[in-house]
């Protein structure tokens, strides 16, 4: 299973919200690029960047900074957040990231992802679903769409997508654990690789992911307040040989 330690960027700072709200928000870090070194020094083969700012604005804000910590690590960056037209596509690839995540604009115009994928490939481009009560939310999730994230799922996997950020809202920055029962629905109906955030607490839910055959999972507050040791999950659940497919004890 693989797993992308979360940056979330907002005025240049890296930050966490509660259930995406913006008046909830914690400051863990004004130097974001320090933080991103930290997780490589841990052993992080991937990152997970969100522009907070950009998601809001419909545009990349922080690009300077996602610009430094790109020079900092040598990891994949995978980002989302505002990313809504072809040329933020190639913007936010031009700063070193490696894919892109696309969410308001997979739920608003799946088309658009099936042109990106065929212009910039599968492993470039990557669908983010994010829901509350299984239906997706757009525009910084600020507005509910009336499409189902199943059926968004299978529309993108039609459409060419292999990789889906799954993002279940009311979990986000809560501590209450994924929604695996959902994240496996998705995974067992689509095929895709479907990437679990929200709610990730502690080895145990990392643990009920893995056992489930999700194929990644994004951990952000529960790092920065040591709930879960990343050196530790990475040892237990990305470069563990899988006999079995399944972890029962740690």
């Amino acid at each position: 299973m693989q797993l992308y330690p979360a940056i979330d960027l907002k005025n240049g700072q890296c930050v966490r919200l509660k259930q995406g709200e913006f008046k909830d928000i914690t400051v863990y870090s004004d130097k974001p690029e320090e933080i991103a070194a930290k997780w490589q020094s841990k052993g992080a083969t991937f990152l997970h960047l969100v522009d907070l700012d950009g998601a809001l604005a419909g545009h990349s804000v922080n690009k300077e900074v996602v610009r430094k910590i790109a020079a900092t690590v040598s990891i994949p960056i995978q980002m989302g957040g505002g990313i809504r037209k072809e040329e933020d596509i190639e913007f936010v690839l031009s700063l070193g990231v490696s894919r892109v995540i696309i969410g308001t604009k997979a739920a608003e115009n799946p088309e658009f992802i099936r042109n990106m994928v065929n212009k910039f490939g599968q492993e470039r481009i990557v669908a983010g679903i994010d829901a509350k009560n299984g239906m997706v939310a757009v525009e910084g999730w600020g507005k509910i769409s009336d499409i189902t994230a199943s059926d968004l799922a299978n529309r993108m996997k039609e459409y060419g997508i292999r990789h889906v950020v799954y993002t279940d809202i009311a979990r986000d920055g809560m501590l209450s654990g994924p929604n695996v029962e959902y994240t496996k629905k998705l995974t067992d109906e689509t095929g895709l690789d479907i990437i679990a955030s929200g709610g990730m607490s502690s080895m145990e839910d990392l643990k009920e992911l893995y056992n489930a055959g999700i194929h990644g999972a994004i951990i952000g507050k529960a790092l920065y307040e040591n709930r879960i040791d990343l050196k530790e999950a990475i040892d237990a659940f990305e470069d563990r040989t899988i006999r079995g497919g399944r972890i029962d004890g740690m």
